[in-house]
């Protein structure tokens, strides 16, 4: 997806249409984005509304090393991640007497326990090696290249990769997954 250079300046001068027809632009790729972390169709759209006011309120800030869209991936991964620790966070300090009596679709699925356990072995990850966390998150759930990867996080293309070998085994290992199959 390209986003027109000049809608992005026109944006980034405070022009509240250009903006307006930005976000309009990007919103189905961060919703995307967000979706593909978080199982929860809600829970995905919180985090691209959150994703887009920081793009929002932050557009200033984007300085034009790597492409936009990368940014945008960038923002759209942070927002998601913070939403799933948030949410793990509420569930986790509810009591006993708190607890639905049917279960929760989010937690139940097939689809939805598979991405809670990766997003839990992210989070393993961004403890136990956080420089290695983003450069995969980029890669391997914003399917960004590794050049933009390496543009995005001012690292060099060799850390880049290295960073991703060592969080793609880190994280095969939490899952109990073989090296064939991730």
């Amino acid at each position: 997806m390209d986003i027109d250079e000049e809608l992005i300046a026109r944006a980034r001068a405070g022009d509240a249409s250009a903006m307006e027809e930005l976000l309009t632009a990007i919103r189905p790729r961060v919703v995307s984005r967000c979706a593909r972390l978080l199982p929860h169709t809600l829970d995905a759209e919180e985090a691209a509304q959150d994703a887009l006011l920081s793009i929002a309120t932050h557009l200033r800030d984007f300085s034009g090393t790597g492409s936009f869209m990368g940014w945008v991936t960038v923002i759209a991964s942070n927002s998601a991640r913070q939403t799933y620790r948030t949410l793990k966070r509420r569930f986790a300090e509810r009591s006993v007497d708190e607890m639905p009596v049917s279960p929760d679709p989010r937690t139940t699925s097939v689809i939805a326990g598979s991405r809670i356990d990766l997003l839990d072995a992210i989070e393993a990850l961004e403890q136990a090696h956080p420089s290695t966390a983003e450069a995969f998150v980029l890669r391997d759930i914003g399917s960004l290249p590794y050049d933009e990867i390496a543009a995005l996080t001012q690292t060099p293309l060799g850390t880049v990769k290295a960073r991703i070998h060592t969080a793609r085994g880190f994280v095969r290992e939490r899952l109990g997954v073989h090296e064939g199959n991730f």
